[in-house]
This record gives C-alpha cells, structure tokens and sequence, in this order.
C-alpha cells in the first residue's frame, strides 16, 4: 500500500507565475496468456475490465495539473424539469448527451488513428472537463460545456454539476462492491491557495478529497500520485503522470474501475487458437473464445451491414457487441449518433446463436487530447483567453495538456463463477441454433447500464493482439 500524502482540510496561501509542458502519447496492446492448467481453467470464469484515466495540466500563474482515471457503467440522471409541472424532461438526460459526446469525440478519434485500437471512457473525460468547468467562467466556461454537448439555453449550470454529482454518488454505492470503485481526489501544492468555493463543490458534487502534496520534489509527488491511482484500478492504471516538474501546482485525479463478470460464462478449455483478419490481406493468430448454444439479444442491421449482440453481466451492465461485414467499418463508424443507438436497442430480439467466437485480449490506449477537444469547441482553455478564476481568484491560467489512458481487458481471471463455468446443453435440433456470430474482424464495443442505456466506456478492436 502506497504511502499517501497528508489529508489537506483548508487550502494555504501563495501563489506564483510558472509555465507546464506538454507531454505526447501513444497506443499499445498485449495479447492475454491462456490459462495452463485445466483445473486452474475449470475455476475461471469470463470477465471483462475497463479502466481509463484523464490527466489535465494547466499553465499560467497556477499551472494546474487535473488528472482522471475512469473505468464504469453509467445512471441515468435526469437534468432538468419542466417548469410548469415540474416533472423530468426524458430528453434532457445525462445519459443521452453522454452518448452524443461518446460518438463525437471517437469519430475524431477513429479519424486521428485510422485502423488502430481505440479505448477510451467519454463518460470519464466529461466527468473531468465538467469538473474544470466549475473554475470555468464566461466563454470558456460556455465552450465546455457546450464542447460535451450540453444545451445551455434548456439545461442550466447547476442542472448539469448536479447531475453529475447524483451520478457519482450511484455508483460509489453498488451492488457489488468487488464490480466497481469510483472516486476523485485532489493533490494540492502545499503553499498554494484555492477558493472555498471551488474546494466545496469539488467535494460536495464530485465527492473528491484533498491531500497536500509538495510538488517542489516532482519525482516523489509522481510517484505519489501514480501509486493512489493504481491502488484505486486494481494495479490496472500505472504511470497516468509521465512527469512533472517544480512548475506544477495541483493535480486532479478522478478513478473509476469496472470489472465486469458475464452473466453466462465462456468455458476456457474451449478457448483455442484462431485468425483474427485486420482486413482483406493480412491476418493474426489470437487465442478465440468459443460458446455454443446461446441465448442473447441479436440484431442483424442490414442498412449498415453489421451485427449487434448484447452480452450481458451478472448486475445492471452489459456490452454491445458491433460486428460490421468485411470492409464496412468505416460506414458503420460513419453513421454512429445517437438515433443509430436508439435504433439498435429498439431492434434488439432474443435469440438462438448456435456459435458465438470472442478473442480474449488485453489493450490499452493512451492519447493526447490537446489537438482533439478543440475540434469539438473545447478551445479558449488552451489559450492566453482561458478564464478559470474560479479555481485560484486569477485569469492567467490556462490548459497545457489533456491525456487519457485507458485498458480494456477481455480475459479468464477469478473464481467467481466456478460453478458455472464449462455448463453446457445440446439442444434436440441444432437447427434451432442456426445462427454463428463469428468476431474475427474489426469491431465496436459498448458498455451500458442496463436500466438506462448509458454507455461510458467505448472500444473499437482493429487487431486484438
């Protein structure tokens, strides 16, 4: 267990004019090993982690540095009423403008890393920038906010902290407390004054604590910071701050872990070998789950030419799985907005797969946001303009750096479900299962809440090895 730093209960004074870097990113991916032995394989069960992390550095008279690991299933929070009567407005949800953000930000994404893996959690980054925006003032605080797809004019400032705040507090009490761990901490310079104010609605709204740090050592507040929020993903998350330097005066780490356990498991004694083709030309070898004799929510969607399977998990999450025929991706991709969502869910119907093959995998992600959120209006924070006085009472701060890492693991770990691990059944007529979903191509994932269709986690697997 890390030692942490000192628990800060008020925010010191002083404050001086420093200048952040910006760092660079990459991706990488690693093939998950299979399981050796066979009574080791028989007490697995199929499991699925999705963890991610944002980090924000600031530069100006406060370089700030704001970073946050993610990793969840999202609550539907209802962020505005209807004046008269006071009832909730459907339309104005948390979940539904996070799913238009989740899009937008991967169509930029997808365009930046054509053919790659893409991992990342928009419920995570929203979450942070939201966060930010509460230091925000005037445009810049208007650019944000409307940046993550929120209307302005029908949804107020208040509405949508608040949202987020119902939305934290739900998931810092699950059902199953091994499935999820979310939470938000605040690392500050220990001669560095905040506002009251900011450092109230930080806590109260995005249940964050504060700790002191000192940053004149960076080497050691690093590694401070990086060991809380690998303790807090299960060691999933390491090295989210590449570096920091005497300049640095506040880091805002936000984490959130999901580890989510299939509602019917696959049997690793039938993982095997097989191709896994990145396009018409080439191919890899992949260690291919296998199931047979599955009933699950189906959708073949011939206008876009591609397949959607539900997998569900034992609670409130599950995963859709998008399989586009050879070559569509790109249209599939394309066509991503939330009415395209709305008309998968809708056409969704349980039925008889005879197959269904899943590479097992482990890939995680790291990427620069700093040239993307522009893109989607996210500007005036990265300039001299950028007005976030609501952190320190001064106009001169800016964002230097916006980085997101992000793991997605599809693997054989745990005992859980040993009971129901290698449960199979051989129906009177295989001709009831016609049907072979067969994921040895490009696809999409996305992970829901299952009452309200959120979806906080997004993935695209180009070469799962």
């Amino acid at each position: 267990m890390p030692a942490f730093p000192k628990r800060r209960e008020e925010p010191l004074g002083g404050i001086n004019r420093h200048h952040c870097s910006l760092g660079r990113c990459q991706a990488s991916h690693n093939p998950e090993h299979q399981e050796s032995a066979i009574t080791e394989a028989l007490q697995t069960a199929q499991k699925m982690a999705f963890i991610a992390a944002l980090g924000i550095l600031m530069a100006g008279i406060c370089p700030t540095v704001l970073c946050f690991s993610d990793d969840t299933w999202g609550i539907d929070i209802l962020l505005h009423k209807n004046q008269e009567s006071g009832t909730p407005d459907d339309s104005l949800t948390l979940a539904s403008i996070n799913t238009d953000f989740a899009f937008s930000l991967y169509k930029k994404l997808a365009l930046k890393n054509p053919d790659e893996n893409i991992v990342f959690s928009p419920l995570s980054i929203s979450a942070a920038l939201a966060l930010v925006s509460l230091g925000a003032k005037g445009n810049t605080l208007e650019e944000i906010l409307e940046g993550l797809k929120f209307n302005l004019t029908e949804t107020s400032e208040a509405d949508i902290h608040q949202g987020f705040g119902h939305l934290l507090q739900r998931l810092s009490q699950p059902e199953d407390q091994d499935q999820i761990n979310i939470g938000n901490a605040m690392f500050i310079e220990k001669d560095l004054q905040i506002l009251a104010e900011f450092h109230e609605k930080t806590r109260s709204l995005y249940q964050t604590e504060a700790f002191t740090a000192d940053f004149q050592q960076p080497t050691e507040a690093k590694n401070l910071i990086n060991d809380y929020v690998s303790n807090q993903t299960q060691g999933k998350i390491k090295g989210l701050i590449s570096d920091l330097d005497t300049d640095t005066l506040m880091v805002l780490v936000n984490y959130i872990y999901f580890k989510g356990k299939w509602k019917i498991s696959f049997d690793p004694q039938d993982t095997f070998e097989s191709e896994f083709y990145l396009d018409e030309k080439r191919s890899v070898k992949i260690p291919m789950m296998k199931m047979k004799f599955l009933t699950t929510r189906h959708f073949r969607d011939e206008e876009l030419s591609c397949s959607v399977v539900e997998l569900k998990y034992t609670g409130n999450a599950s995963a859709l799985f998008i399989l586009p025929d050879q070559g569509r991706m790109q249209q599939v991709e394309a066509s991503l907005q939330p009415e395209t969502l709305r008309k998968w869910w809708k056409s969704l119907k349980t039925r008889k797969i005879g197959e269904l093959y899943l590479p097992k995998f482990s890939i995680s992600t790291d990427y620069s946001l700093k040239d993307i959120l522009p893109e989607l209006g996210i500007k005036e924070i990265f300039s001299k303009q950028a007005d976030l006085s609501g952190i320190t009472g001064t106009k001169d701060l800016s964002v230097s750096q916006v980085v997101h890492k992000a793991v997605l693991d599809v693997a054989e770990t745990g005992t859980e479900a040993a009971a129901a691990t290698g449960v199979k059944f051989v129906p009177m007529s295989a001709k009831l299962y016609p049907l072979t979903v067969y994921f040895n191509r490009p696809f999409l994932i996305m992970i829901f809440d299952t009452e309200t269709e959120i979806a906080p986690f997004m993935a695209k697997i180009s070469n799962p090895k």
